[in-house]
């Protein structure tokens, strides 16, 4: 490559040592980068321009030079080379190559180090983006399964054991819930990289009259940066995002473990399509939720890119050290491993067929209504606490008789309390027993139709909104 000698220059002698250029070169994951790092320098090549500091034929030169050198980069037109460390040093090669020294001139101005801090937020806001648009699938696909199974009834857990009566919609709004949260953590994220570092030079700033405000607005930033010492050293966003992706994952982690409980033959709950399931090499009558496996695996990896971004930067000294190159595989594995996730679980759970008749004998076994008997009699007067010891011995008693709580009849229910009616029975219902909580946050089946609408209009919003901004940025 004859247009630069890469970061090094005439300072060195030669090139570094074999294994040396291979551990210091980033190209081989740095090259997500691309995109981000072609529109930044064509950003910042419009502004020296505006400001007078290079030609304006040179910014022409550039701009069209660098989209060019993009193009064939990701055709696969021309090879990355590693000689030329990263993504950065790539793009401007080539691009001297094509336009001679307009090229030379496009790092007027800035450093790597605040060049790809800022092609890194560029590509954190990107991630976000698709990944909330991924939960937002997910969520669609929640509560498509709440809005078929509003009148389903399964066994609430806790400890996993059965416990009282819920609504099969109201779990799968659960987990929608706790995707809402994930999806304003990323949102969260992505608005904290919101602040261009561009113009913060390798640690002092330039000289040059630069107008960072303007670059900041044509790249969609918020903002600038003000400390030039922090900016180039900053890896918060990509922490922060990161950290939103690992507890993102271990809620679908939590969501696999479910799915598969739900599909083995000890709950038979559910069913999956062979699409999302695999055999064994060995028995054929077996069909693995391996999918279901693999998102609920990938959560330890996601945890652990959060932990290797913190310990790469506990000990860094300002400014730009570099050891910060090594918080980008675990951002792009983070996002790149979520994505993946995601999109499998809206599949999975789209395409998820509950057995209704199975989870109507798993709510009728285990006494899970024994709570209305002890609210029956508080109801009637009675203290709690005496209403559920109540309660406790004619468990016991069921369970002596080898029957359901319903089948206790009311002599029996009569020996151990006298507060006991015929209208009890009612109580013992389970669908009562469900819209008997009919408070904000609770079962009840009008609650629940409630909560679905709520999100599905904002799921609709958020479409619309998202619909609205891809119109504008076409325009």
């Amino acid at each position: 490559m004859s247009g630069t000698k890469g970061a090094r220059g005439r300072r060195f002698e030669g090139g570094l040592a074999p294994d040396a250029a291979e551990l210091n070169a980033s190209v081989g994951f740095d090259w997500r980068l691309l995109p981000h790092d072609v529109e930044g320098s064509i950003a910042h090549a419009r502004m020296l321009g505006r400001q007078g500091i290079i030609p304006t034929d040179d910014v022409e030169q550039i701009v069209t030079g660098l989209r060019a050198v993009q193009g064939r980069l990701e055709r696969g037109e021309v090879d990355w080379d590693t000689a030329l460390e990263d993504v950065h040093m790539n793009v401007e090669a080539r691009l001297i190559d094509d336009v001679g020294d307009a090229g030379r001139r496009l790092h007027t101005g800035r450093s790597r180090n605040d060049q790809v801090a800022t092609d890194l937020r560029l590509y954190a806001r990107a991630a976000a983006a698709r990944l909330v648009a991924a939960i937002d699938r997910l969520r669609a696909a929640l509560v498509g399964q709440a809005r078929r199974h509003v009148d389903t009834l399964m066994p609430g857990y806790t400890h996993l054991q059965r416990a009282q009566p819920v609504r099969a919609a109201h779990h799968f709004l659960a987990y929608e819930a706790m995707l809402g949260r994930d999806r304003g953590r990323l949102v969260d994220a992505a608005r904290r990289a919101g602040e261009s570092p561009l113009g913060s030079g390798a640690l002092a700033a330039t000289t040059f009259p630069i107008d960072r405000e303007g670059v900041a607005a044509d790249l969609g930033f918020a903002g600038v940066t003000h400390n030039s010492l922090d900016a180039v050293g900053d890896r918060d966003f990509a922490i922060e995002l990161v950290a939103a992706c690992a507890l993102c994952q271990v809620h679908l982690s939590r969501l696999g473990e479910e799915l598969v409980l739900w599909l083995s033959q000890e709950f038979r709950f559910a069913r999956l399509p062979d699409a999302y399931c695999s055999g064994s090499s060995l028995m054929p009558q077996k069909k693995n939720p391996d999918l279901a496996e693999l998102v609920r695996g990938k959560t330890g990896r996601v945890m652990g890119d959060w932990v290797t971004l913190m310990t790469v930067v506990k000990g860094l000294p300002l400014a730009y050290n570099k050891d910060l190159q090594e918080t980008q595989e675990p951002l792009y594995d983070a996002v790149e491993t979520l994505e993946a996730s995601l999109g499998v679980c809206a599949g999975m759970v789209d395409a998820l067929e509950l057995d209704v008749a199975r989870l109507r004998v798993a709510v009728g076994e285990g006494h899970l209504v024994a709570t209305e008997l002890a609210d029956y009699l508080v109801a009637r007067g009675l203290p709690f606490r005496d209403a559920h010891d109540v309660a406790g011995a004619l468990v016991r008693r069921a369970l002596d008789r080898g029957v359901e709580l319903a089948g206790l009849s009311l002599e029996e229910l009569r020996e151990v309390h006298p507060l006991f009616d015929d209208d009890v029975y009612g109580w013992l219902d389970p669908a009562r027993a469900v819209d008997r909580r009919d408070v904000v946050g609770g079962p009840a089946r009008g609650r629940v139709v409630a909560e679905i609408a709520r999100v599905e209009a904002d799921l609709a919003a958020t479409a619309a909104a998202s619909s609205e901004a891809r119109d504008t940025q076409d325009v």
